[in-house]
């Protein structure tokens, strides 16, 4: 069925029609809608009712980044209406809604909006011509005269017909391809503070998470797993578990043993009655120590993700050079929702109702359990109640499908705080050696990074890294910011035994923390200010330079209260560039964190509410990590277990946010992780001005007395 007829013979339940927009561009023929799904309804569109409802399709995850009102300000905008008056749906999975930025349908590395930019705004202004354009036919008068107005279409002579009225007729039009959005100078409600509009239902819990699912006859799962990271079960004695109320069924699925129950803490009492044999598998010896001592000894040609200049030109003839090494840790994303899924398998499909950041892949990972087709599965997004990267991962997901198609029932799956702690896909833990020269007229000459860490992507996206560096693992290296003649950034990819997955700001949180600590060094050898070090060395990076202006006078920096000490980074990331100061003391050996002022230039900004939000997250959940963050082994079995023993920051142990966000012009940067880099190098380098001490491993608080 072609686009026309469809959107002829389409009726919603107001009386109105589908005005055809693909938002994606990823269509052949702008004339055409994908069709797909249930009804045969398209992939992708913008939707106007008779009742005048105005709904638009969000293709990203709603994990608390904002997507939900920063998207539809992009529609809002190109249609001249408020904010309140558009409504949002989850997209389902499909290739029609692949982030072009990524390559498949996935919410991440900071790209909802930059992403969706120039798409959304195309979508609303051809919809936008589509309407004027029936107005004019309908009334005979030049398109050029009419313009909208709070959801209707006005002429000069006092006509005016609303959007559900001019529907029909709108989407009898070819969606024009010289439809072009505003100019920055005509925004209304890009770039200005909005309300979210998920926030209501989030405050009166009308907001429906994935572990809110309720389906007839659902029935919950516990999920027993091998407590060494890689083990499997060698037998399995059910015979008390079965005989515990809740009619109890137990099912091996590909992830571990799922028990089943009328209520989950009923599957909960039965999982930890199994009596199960493990293999411990080949992690059974592993721990930190050996970890480390793997990445320290790790052999092997490094890829080279920049050089520039003679390195070894420089060090040769270098009046001084500087050396550190840096370690950093594993980490846990503890997120807040606990892991979920519910699956309802029939014989002619699946329906998965999951708060995922990878919707396609969740869809190839349950019809590859249940040996269906993909397009047999059908994936219901839900609200996600944090992430930090945790949910782009879908080994969660299958047990749910495998155990419903073994009962025939509807099974939700939850991993409780243990469960996820215990079996996260932790952030990569690195060993880097940063070394740098100064030549005989004491300026900074030659700067070498050498980082060694296991590879995310070389599991996820293999085919991606197979002839490239991997650019997840040398974000903040690569982009090197300094004006230095001759610069190496190596990165040798070493494996430790364990999956490790995407952390919120990924290889940023490693590598900013080593080459911002290492800058700091370098400028102390020099006997300069940090700040006024790095900003001599910025010239060719106007807006590196302007934030790093803007936060060391926005902080006082140089003029620290009595008792106080200040540090300073900077880094660019996701296009978005960010600086901040740490103001700390030291007492009695214990430090405290009293404020962070962070600059920001992201581009263009959508709504600052969202962007200021945005960064202090980032900076709680950075500085969570830099304080205390650090998952630790024992013979294969992680130690962290819940918030208990792996600590996050509270109210009282949160300090002062200060931020500050620049105008610009340019195109809009990604800004839900950035900020999460740069706190970790800020505290360290204020802590070396209070007590002469530097920091080369993370967290904090393993240093001992610290924190």
């Amino acid at each position: 069925m072609d686009r026309r007829r469809f959107l002829q013979t389409s009726v919603l339940g107001g009386g109105g029609l589908i005005i055809g927009i693909s938002l994606t561009g990823c269509s052949k023929s702008s004339d055409k809608v994908q069709t797909r799904g249930v009804g045969g309804q398209p992939n992708a569109w913008l939707r106007i009712g008779g009742d005048e409802s105005i709904t638009i399709i969000i293709d990203k995850c709603e994990m608390g980044q904002g997507v939900f009102t920063a998207l539809p300000m992009l529609i809002a905008e190109e249609l001249d209406v408020t904010l309140a008056a558009i409504r949002v749906e989850f997209a389902p999975a499909g290739k029609e809604y692949t982030n072009t930025l990524l390559g498949a349908q996935l919410t991440g590395a900071s790209t909802s909006v930059r992403e969706a930019w120039t798409k959304l705004r195309t979508a609303g202004a051809q919809a936008r011509a589509m309407l004027v354009g029936a107005a004019a036919e309908q009334w005979q008068v030049d398109a050029a005269t009419l313009q909208l107005e709070d959801g209707a279409v006005v002429g000069t002579d006092g006509q005016r017909a609303t959007f559900g009225q001019l529907a029909q007729a709108a989407s009898s039009r070819t969606p024009p391809k010289s439809a072009r959005p505003k100019d920055r100078s005509a925004y209304a409600l890009i770039g200005k503070p909005q309300p979210r509009l998920d926030t209501p239902a989030k405050v009166d819990g009308s907001s429906v998470y994935g572990i809110d699912i309720r389906l007839p006859g659902m029935k919950y799962a516990a999920l027993a797993q091998s407590p060494t990271l890689g083990g499997k079960a060698l037998a399995v004695d059910s015979s008390a578990a079965a005989k515990m109320p809740g009619g109890v069924r137990i099912v091996t699925v590909g992830s571990g043993i799922a028990v089943i129950a009328d209520h989950y803490w009923q599957a909960c009492v039965a999982r930890d009655a199994l009596k199960i044999t493990w293999d411990a598998g080949p992690n059974a010896g592993l721990n930190n120590a050996k970890i480390l001592a793997g990445l320290k000894a790790a052999g092997g040609t490094p890829q080279s993700a920049r050089k520039e200049g003679d390195l070894s030109a420089a060090m040769l003839t270098a009046k001084r050079q500087v050396t550190a090494a840096y370690e950093l840790p594993l980490l846990a994303h503890a997120a807040m929702e606990p892991i979920n899924c519910t699956a309802d398998a029939k014989a002619d499909g699946c329906d998965v109702y999951v708060g995922t950041q990878s919707q396609q892949f969740a869809q190839k990972s349950v019809a590859t359990a249940l040996g269906l087709k993909p397009e047999q599965v059908r994936i219901h997004t839900q609200m996600v109640g944090g992430s930090f990267g945790r949910r782009l991962e879908v080994d969660f997901i299958p047990a749910a499908a495998e155990a419903s198609r073994a009962i025939g029932a509807p099974v939700q799956v939850i991993w409780s705080r243990e469960d996820d702690m215990t079996h996260d896909l932790y952030r990569p833990p690195a060993y880097d050696v940063a070394t740098a020269a100064f030549d005989t007229n004491s300026a900074l000459s030659a700067f070498q990074l050498k980082l060694t860490s296991p590879s995310i992507s070389a599991r996820t996206f293999p085919a991606a890294v197979e002839k490239h560096v991997d650019r997840f693992a040398v974000e903040a290296a690569a982009n090197y910011l300094y004006d230095v003649p001759n610069v190496s950034i190596e990165y040798l990819q070493h494996e430790v035994g364990i999956d490790v997955g995407y952390w919120r700001s990924v290889g940023h949180s490693l590598n900013c923390f080593v080459v911002e600590s290492f800058m700091d060094e370098l400028a102390h050898v020099a006997g300069k200010d940090p700040f006024e070090f790095r900003r001599s060395l910025l010239e060719k990076q106007p807006r590196a330079k302007r934030v790093l202006e803007e936060v060391a006078s926005r902080s006082g920096w140089g003029r620290a209260a009595p008792g106080h000490h200040h540090g300073i980074a900077v880094m660019e990331g996701y296009g978005t560039y960010v600086a901040q100061v740490a103001d700390i003391s030291v007492v009695d050996g214990k430090m405290q964190v009293h404020k962070i002022t962070c600059a920001v230039d992201c581009g263009q900004m959508v709504n600052p509410k969202i962007v200021e939000s945005q960064v202090t997250s980032g900076i709680i959940y950075g500085l969570s990590a830099a304080l205390w963050g650090e998952v630790t082994l024992a013979n294969g079995k992680v130690r962290q277990t819940n918030f208990d023993n792996y600590r996050v920051l509270r109210l009282n142990d949160t300090p002062e946010l200060e931020v500050h966000l620049i105008e610009s012009s340019e195109a809009p940067g990604g800004i839900g992780e950035p900020s999460t880099a740069v706190v970790a190098p800020a505290v360290a380098n204020a802590l070396f001005t209070a007590s002469g001490k530097r920091v080369r491993a993370l967290p904090f608080a393993s240093q001992q007395g610290l924190v």
